[in-house]
């Protein structure tokens, strides 16, 4: 794999990144990954910081909290930087992380590119908006970092197909938080149906909510015009995405149901959801050869993004997955049906019809796939080992491909299809010029 072209990507050396280098070196002789047990770094036990993988966390808000508090609860992991650009979060993440340490080392900032250009930080774990994503991950790939990025991976095809060239460019390791691959249920059921359990796999159900989950008040409060409150960057929180006047509607947690910097639940729910139904499906690295979707846009007000939806996604081995937009909550999640049985799953449990299906084991002979029960810890692990992740940049990027075009087909009003292999909508220009967006000045992948 190659090292990184910057010498931004230089580390301290340690124990911690002999260890790392060693064993990097031992998969490439062998051909497989190694895993490293967990005891052999330190894990369940005090660390030395000196020994630590060091992190900077960009983003920190709901989804960025979390993500944060997962890593400051692993003992070989040290935040040493966070980065907003709301004044109060970086300044509440950076007490938390001075907390959770005993002492005041951790340095917070307003701009990203302060904590990506730090020569002793190895990692950054990005939970910005999405129409961030491709921006971070490129820049911090390149100054030799690896990546724990929210999902969806991308808001574009070309942003995502960019990042893939940019990440393995770089040598990087980059787990995407498509955290459901690292649910035993979800792998378990996956194996089912790729073992035969319910027969052949002919339809996989989606059910994603309906219209929006606004936050912070009402939504017409939060859709008036304001000034730019004080402590808030606004036009970095902006970036690559189109200028635009503030309201308080557009930024932290309702930035889901802005088309220009997401897509609503298709992207927010959809990534999960449609990530799994390619895992069970078997086309990881590949897509649907074809889309039918119809439904409903708001006509008025600050949001834009799809309210209703009925989407069909056909691919090449006769499979259909369709993505459901419901108010009926049982309906929400996975459910794959086959000629001889369907499973419904979620996170934290599989039901199925009939219930002997649910109740099989998995033979050692059988196909087995990619074990982690523990996304930050696997994400850690594979920077020690520089092996895999449960969800690499080609799956993800693939998965959020989905998401783009069944956006796509929503907003031309029109079924569509598509290539997997040249990742193109054949003979349809229309439809590959929204393949794309343009980006804001400096901001231009």
């Amino acid at each position: 794999m190659k090292q990184s072209k910057s010498d931004l990507s230089k580390v301290r050396m340690g124990r911690r990144t002999f260890l790392r280098r060693s064993v990097a070196g031992a998969a490439a002789i062998t051909g497989f990954p190694m895993i490293v047990p967990a005891s052999a770094v330190g894990a369940g036990t005090e660390v030395p910081p000196s020994e630590r993988i060091t992190m900077g966390c960009i983003g920190l808000g709901g989804r960025g909290g979390s993500n944060m508090s997962a890593f400051l609860g692993l003992p070989d992991v040290q935040v040493v930087a966070v980065c907003d650009v709301d004044k109060a979060h970086r300044e509440a993440a950076c007490q938390g992380v001075n907390a959770r340490y005993k002492n005041e080392d951790c340095k917070s900032y307003n701009d990203f590119r302060e904590i990506i250009y730090r020569d002793d930080i190895d990692t950054v774990c990005i939970s910005t908006p999405d129409h961030w994503h491709a921006v971070m991950v490129n820049m911090a790939a390149r100054a030799g970092k690896d990546i724990f990025c929210e999902k969806p991976i991308s808001l574009t095809v070309a942003d995502g197909q960019n990042m893939c060239r940019v990440v393995r460019e770089y040598g990087r390791v980059l787990q995407t938080g498509t955290w459901r691959r690292s649910r035993p249920m979800c792998r378990l059921a996956c194996e089912m149906i790729r073992n035969g359990r319910i027969g052949e796999l002919k339809v996989i159900h989606i059910g994603l909510p309906i219209g929006y989950m606004i936050q912070g008040g009402k939504q017409e409060d939060l859709e008036k015009l304001q000034p730019v409150p004080e402590g808030l960057d606004y036009d970095l929180w902006l970036g690559p995405a189109p200028w635009a006047p503030y309201a308080p509607g557009r930024c932290h947690f309702n930035f889901r149901w802005i088309m220009d910097y997401s897509e609503g639940y298709i992207s927010d729910w959809g990534a999960h959801y449609y990530d799994i139904g390619q895992w069970g499906n078997g086309t990881d690295l590949t897509g649907p050869i074809s889309i039918e979707a119809t439904g409903k846009f708001p006509r008025t007000g600050l949001y834009d993004a799809p309210i209703e939806h009925e989407i069909t996604f056909t691919y090449k081995n006769g499979v259909k997955m369709v993505s459901t937009a419901t108010a009926d909550t049982t309906k929400w999640g996975m459910r794959f049906e086959g000629t001889e049985g369907e499973l419904y799953v979620e996170s934290d449990f599989i039901r199925s019809n009939p219930e002997s299906i649910s109740k099989s084991q998995i033979k050692p002979d059988e196909i087995r796939l990619y074990t982690s029960d523990d996304h930050p810890r696997n994400f850690i692990e594979c920077v020690k080992t520089r092996g895999e992740t449960a969800a690499p940049i080609e799956i993800a990027h693939r998965s959020a491909s989905i998401c783009h075009i069944a956006s796509i087909s929503l907003l031309l009003g029109r079924s569509l299809k598509w290539d997997p292999d040249t990742e193109r909508f054949p003979d349809d220009e229309d439809a590959n010029r929204m393949l794309s967006r343009a980006a804001r000045a400096p901001w231009r992948v």
